[in-house]
């Protein structure tokens, strides 16, 4: 099949990968362009995955400004290369990430960064609760799993559905990036001031 211009400007629109990586793609999808965007993404991906040991130490902050400074949102989004950290891919992908804080209002950035004592006190509020119900004990355990998995896709910006295209969550976004960028990308600290509240929400343990 031939490979046009066209295609490979749609394509390169798609994943925000290179020219030569476009063409190579269609070709060895012979023109699909599902095929092409899945073997840009898998190349991607796994480019990223070999330097998974590199410091991601660049990047930027962003900052986002609503409804007249009623609400604000800073965010430090890294890279592992100042020469990524200007492409306008990684801008905009810092940009999409403060709409994300901003509209959702995440409390933190991973599963990981979720207290202990919250996920315990969240756990006995819903095991309290079902019991209370009348459920049967032995579906208890499956019903707070259930629960604790809509708190996290909740409350933990990562896991959260993008809000320009909830087939994807913040994860699946940042990873198409990878993709196209070919190196790690890592949210490290945001925070979410809306007008009257007494404190920031911070989202991780204050770091240097």
């Amino acid at each position: 099949m031939e490979i046009t211009i066209e295609m490979i400007k749609e394509l390169r629109e798609k994943t925000g990968c290179g020219i030569m990586d476009c063409r190579a793609a269609l070709r060895s999808s012979n023109g699909d362009m599902d095929g092409a965007v899945e073997e840009l993404r898998e190349k991607g991906l796994k480019k990223a995955e070999k330097r998974a040991n590199r410091e991601a130490s660049e990047g930027r902050l962003e900052v986002y400004i609503h409804a007249e400074g009623r609400l604000v949102v800073l965010v430090e989004v890294n890279s592992e290369t100042d020469f990524v950290a200007k492409s306008e891919t990684f801008k905009e992908l810092a940009h999409e990430i403060a709409l994300q804080i901003a509209a959702a209002s995440p409390k933190y950035i991973s599963e990981a960064d979720v207290p202990a004592e919250v996920i315990e006190e969240e756990k006995a509020i819903i095991t309290a609760r079902v019991r209370e119900e009348g459920k049967p004990e032995a579906i208890i355990p499956k019903i707070v799993d259930g629960f604790m998995k809509k708190f996290m896709d909740e409350n933990v910006l990562l896991n959260q559905k993008y809000i320009r295209d909830e087939s994807k969550t913040i994860a699946d976004m940042i990873n198409d990036k990878v993709a196209a960028l070919g190196e790690r990308i890592v949210i490290r600290r945001f925070v979410r001031w809306a007008l009257g509240e007494t404190t920031p929400v911070p989202t991780e343990e204050e770091a240097a």
